[in-house]
């Protein structure tokens, strides 16, 4: 099999390698393309590569800055791009930063602003697809993942499936908090809905009874998990069940623009100045590896840091990696016919043609079209969404009103219309009002000026 990854110089590629190397999905893929339009982080990658301590089974690795040639041939792509890089992130959490909003890379005003230059790159690969390798399916990573997933559907139809790990490490820290760890690739008796980074593990019964009720009631067995000590258990037993740890931005949403705002750099910054270095020094190491991999820890332990205001650390299994690229690679594995499974992913919210007046939907309260975050069973046929209970009152509605969020982004993008970008920033519940909104679109064309060139 032939692996494309587009955004081949990303930091996390070398996850995926490691995965292939060793392991279950060991000899899953034969040549592995790296394809990036950087060619100094193509070249340090592809030198972290060549020093990883693997053996012979791992696939050859090609690099590529030419789109056409990367897709040619290729089986299966994987998306993880970054437009504007690191430091068009630093925008995206900076502008609403300063008219006193949360500053978060895909939560509120940042992740429209990251949609709106994300969206048009991955529709020039999704049409690349289209032409060089039509059968070819495309896992993507692109955040904010949901909404671009959505984007690509018109064009990709049911072979895009956008991917996170967020929800199913959600899923796996709860099942070992309650005593019943998981088998890798099966979720039977979960329950779990939502949009991606916005979801809630509402039922837990591997075995039939559900256990949920009890974790939530167990103060304990909360306390060893990232969520519990997130969230704590008064909030959860409120809610009766366990929010992807992303709804902290909904839910506290003053003491977390509160914390990012103290910090002494954002996240986005913090990131970007360890890049800036760790390129170039990735080329003149004599480990490349070894350097990659410290700083890779070193960036996982910040992650979300300003949730942990009381010096809490990590879960050490979350530190180790192993999270999104196995989610990717047991999708693709499923889907070239390695047996069915069962993950959390972005599809959407019916598998049959939303014309029908009575199709089936995974998340009643939805449209059939809309991209949801659910369990789904994956065979070569592709990602079935599995039918989920009704959402309460309280989420439902926030999942409606995000999702509109999201569908008036799409829209700014595909019709080149400048007021429903507008109306998109105003009506995330994280700003909420038409003068914050114009503010917000202003302050990203100034950091973004090929954002006009949207508007025609």
């Amino acid at each position: 099999m032939r692996l494309m990854i587009a955004g081949g110089g990303g930091f996390r590629v070398p996850l995926v390698y490691r995965a292939l190397c060793e392991g279950p999905f060991a000899g899953l893929v034969d040549e592995l393309v790296l394809y990036d339009v950087d060619e100094v982080r193509l070249a340090a990658i592809e030198a972290v590569l060549g020093d990883m301590p693997a053996d012979a089974s791992g696939p050859t690795v090609m690099v590529s800055t030419d789109l056409r040639e990367a897709l040619t041939g290729t089986d299966m792509v994987f998306a993880a791009i970054r437009p504007g890089g690191t430091a068009g992130r630093i925008a995206d959490e900076q502008v609403p930063l300063s008219l006193g909003l949360l500053g978060q890379e895909t939560t509120g005003a940042g992740g429209i602003s990251y949609a709106l230059r994300s969206i048009p790159r991955m529709l020039e690969l999704a049409e690349a697809m289209r032409e060089r390798c039509p059968e070819a399916w495309l896992i993507n990573f692109t955040n904010p993942a949901g909404m671009v997933t959505e984007a690509l559907v018109p064009v990709l139809g049911k072979r895009v499936i956008g991917i996170c790990d967020s929800a199913g490490g959600l899923v796996q820290r709860a099942a070992r908090a309650a005593g019943a760890p998981l088998t890798e690739g099966m979720l039977d008796g979960v329950g779990y809905y939502g949009l991606n980074h916005l979801g809630w593990l509402y039922r837990l019964a591997p075995a039939g009874r559900d256990l949920l009720p009890a974790l939530l009631s167990d103060h304990g067995a909360l306390e060893s998990m990232e969520e519990g000590r997130l969230f704590g258990q008064h909030t959860l037993l409120q809610l009766g069940c366990l929010p992807n740890e992303y709804l902290y931005y909904y839910y506290q949403t003053p003491q977390a623009t509160k914390a990012i705002g103290e910090q002494r750099e954002t996240r986005g910054a913090s990131i970007h100045g360890q890049q800036q270095s760790l390129y170039p020094s990735l080329l003149q190491a004599s480990h490349p590896y070894r350097l990659w991999d410290s700083a890779r820890r070193s960036r996982e332990e910040g992650y979300l840091a300003e949730a942990r205001t009381h010096g809490e650390q990590r879960d050490e299994t979350d530190l180790a990696g192993g999270g999104y690229e196995r989610v990717a690679l047991s999708a693709m594995r499923a889907l070239s016919g390695g047996g069915t499974a069962q993950l959390i992913l972005n599809v959407p919210n019916s598998p049959v043609s939303p014309a029908g007046p009575a199709a089936q939907v995974a998340v009643p309260g939805l449209p059939a079209d809309a991209v949801v975050e659910v369990p789904c069973e994956v065979t070569t046929d592709g990602a079935l969404p599995l039918a989920q209970d009704r959402p309460g009152g309280q989420f439902l509605t926030l999942m409606q009103h995000i999702k509109e969020v999201e569908r008036l982004t799409i829209r700014a993008v595909v019709s080149g219309g400048r007021e429903a970008a507008v109306q998109a920033f105003a009506a995330h519940p994280l700003v909420g009002s038409r003068p914050l909104g114009e503010e917000l679109l202003e302050g990203y064309e100034a950091a973004f000026p090929e954002l006009t060139q949207l508007w025609g």
